[in-house]
């Protein structure tokens, strides 16, 4: 019965159901084209005029592109007789099990609106959101795109974003990079501190004002812990970072000073 069905089918109205798959492929191909025209078109728009920052330009892209595929795709179901005023009664009918399934993403959504419109962070800022720190890369309609130090791509919900504590170590001219370095119990801090100080204003990109903070952070059982914080601009911070560390090994290395060794505790009969 049902090989009968489907040969029956296939008779009579197979050769229209392909034409109408053939027709359906070639709408989808040529309008993802279309589309592709378009967001170039604006972006390029967008690179001209250039009164619209990146950050709001791919928020706006992406919104585009939504619209654009959502029109092809009733455009397609029309092509296989389905309606769109059927297709909008079918998701009218639905629409309590959809707002539950996509009630998260609709959150996601929402918060990416408020964060166009307060702009805690743009595209490029080096940030701390959602758990995760890097350099934004995209705010999209759900999610925000960051790329951390080790070159990961990770994408986290907008709404997790802006319902957390965000830090934009972009958002002020320059930082304070903090490093630490500890010398032995014999070693006069003073002389350390005088030689650090010395020493860490050569470093390229060190801003001379404020000057660079060394002092005595704490002490432990192998010696004083100096605290090591020159300042330098957001961009230069780990090439000042690194270039710190580097000289607080060369300056006690020329100076002689004792590696700082843990005492050992006096035994007990």
């Amino acid at each position: 019965m049902y090989v009968e069905t489907v040969v029956n089918f296939l008779s009579t109205e197979g050769a229209e159901f392909a034409l109408k798959i053939l027709g359906a492929l070639a709408a989808w191909i040529i309008g993802r084209w279309i589309i592709g025209l378009v967001l170039r078109a604006f972006n390029i728009a967008v690179a001209r005029g250039k009164r619209i920052d990146a950050t709001l330009a791919k928020y706006l892209t992406s919104i585009i592109s939504v619209m654009l595929t959502i029109v092809l795709v009733l455009a397609i179901l029309d092509i296989f007789g389905v309606r769109t005023t059927s297709f909008a009664a079918l998701l009218a009918g639905a629409g309590l099990a959809i707002g539950t399934a996509w009630g998260g993403l609709l959150t996601h959504f929402a918060a990416g609106v408020f964060m166009q419109v307060l702009r805690p962070f743009k595209v490029g800022d080096f940030v701390q959101a959602g758990g995760v720190t890097g350099t934004v890369h995209e705010v999209g309609l759900f999610g925000t795109t960051i790329v951390t130090p080790d070159n990961v791509l990770t994408i986290v919900g907008n709404n997790k974003v802006f319902s957390e504590s965000i830090q934009n170590f972009s958002a002020l001219p320059h930082r304070r990079v903090d490093c630490n370095a500890k010398i032995a119990n014999g070693v006069e801090p003073a002389d350390a501190i005088g030689r650090l100080k010395a020493a860490v204003a050569q470093i390229p990109n060190v801003m001379t004002s404020p000057a660079p903070d060394v002092e005595i952070q704490s002490f432990t059982p192998e010696g004083p812990l100096l605290c090591v914080r020159p300042y330098t601009h957001t961009d230069h911070y780990w090439q000042v970072y690194f270039d710190t560390h580097k000289a607080i090994a060369t300056t006690f290395g020329a100076a002689g000073y004792p590696v700082p060794e843990t005492p050992l505790a006096p035994r007990t009969r």
